[in-house]
């Protein structure tokens, strides 16, 4: 499995350095991103990778419940609060664990662990494919066939071997629906299968069918670093 991509959002900055030393700590753990102001960090996840928010509840530009909300299942998060009776509303999200604070480091490598064995579990259940509607019909596509996607406008091309759907949808929206560890953005247009990566050259990729794609510059160190 790889590192579980953390972000830590809290309008404390002692708090923040707390967390930012605990997590550098732990192996499985990368921190990516780290605020005060909870609106930098909802722009952050919506044009970013990450898996985890380590999200403090009480905070004045935006509640840590109403953060959850406005994000809806898309991420996980474990919660961090000086108050304890906000525990029992923040567990109907996607909460692994509620650290009260001052968080001392046993009980945050406990956390860190319960986040490791639920990030393995959802991975284990992945599913192996999904349907979309193209051209009046349903199609079935697996995942591990899918070459590449890319952006057109409204629309996405979702190519594999030697077919293409063309769907009304986003590149943001498939990004989410894919596996995230097979599947990487490399470009503000284009998604691609990692295990159909043949070379990385400059600023391009070839795939094994022999398919370009451009490489985007504010995606090549992501890119490098996910095929070492």
């Amino acid at each position: 499995m790889e590192k579980i991509k953390c972000i830590v959002v809290d309008d404390e900055p002692l708090a923040i350095s707390l967390l930012e030393n605990y997590i550098s700590k732990v192996p499985f753990l990368e921190l990516v991103f780290s605020t005060e102001n909870p609106i930098e960090a909802l722009e952050y996840v919506q044009k970013n990778e990450s898996d985890l928010i380590f999200l403090d509840i009480q905070m004045p530009e935006l509640t840590g419940i109403n953060f959850m909300k406005i994000l809806g299942d898309k991420k996980k998060y474990i919660l961090t609060t000086a108050y304890s009776e906000y525990a029992l509303e923040g567990y109907e999200h996607h909460v692994i664990d509620y650290l009260l604070k001052p968080v001392p480091f046993e009980r945050f490598y406990k956390s860190a662990l319960k986040a490791q064995e639920r990030f393995m579990m959802s991975e284990n259940k992945e599913d192996t494919h999904f349907f979309v509607k193209s051209s009046g019909q349903q199609y079935r596509i697996n995942f591990k066939d899918i070459l590449y996607v890319e952006s057109i406008r409204d629309y996405i091309n979702i190519k594999i071997a030697e077919q293409e759907y063309i769907v009304l949808d986003t590149l943001k929206s498939m990004e989410q629906q894919l596996p995230r560890m097979s599947f990487i953005r490399i470009h503000k247009s284009f998604i691609v299968n990692l295990h159909q990566i043949n070379n990385v050259a400059g600023k391009k990729v070839t795939l094994i069918s022999g398919n370009e794609i451009p490489v985007g510059e504010s995606y090549r160190m992501n890119l490098l670093t996910r095929i070492k």
